[in-house]
């Protein structure tokens, strides 16, 4: 594998990572929304993940495949959503209860820990790699 392939591979984490932090902070800013255009409360969404090829050269064909990570599909959490009495609130239904979004803010906290590791591990390999090319330049001089 060459060293630009290297931070291919990790540019495509920190562009994944990126996402995962972007949607995870819609949830938490929607953790309360119980009316949206499309009607009822907010729902919660995820990133999926799936590898993702790039260009190789024939050593690199012969070792294996190299392979980074890209956003497949942004799909909706089915887990029901939390119903509360509250007979005073705008959309509480005939018996006064309402639907809150299926957001469980220390879930997503974890979540956006998580991503937060990860893209700062890809970010490391991205700058052993960028250090590796430039020692490797500095020994052509």
């Amino acid at each position: 594998m060459s060293l630009i392939t290297s931070l291919d591979i990790s540019a495509s984490g920190l562009t994944a990572q990126r996402s995962r932090v972007e949607l995870t902070s819609a949830n938490l800013a929607n953790a309360q929304t119980t009316r949206t255009e499309e009607g009822g409360p907010y729902r919660r969404k995820d990133v999926v993940f799936q590898t993702h090829g790039f260009d190789k050269s024939l050593e690199d064909a012969m070792q294996g495949s190299v392979e980074g990570v890209e956003v497949s599909d942004v799909v909706n959490d089915e887990t029901p959503f939390d119903r509360r009495y509250e007979p005073g609130h705008p959309d509480a239904d005939a018996d006064g209860y309402v639907l809150y979004p299926n957001v469980n803010v220390m879930g997503e906290m974890m979540d956006l820990v998580s991503a937060a590791r990860s893209y700062e591990e890809n970010l490391s390999a991205a700058n052993i790699a960028k250090s590796l090319i430039m020692r490797t330049l500095e020994l052509g001089k």
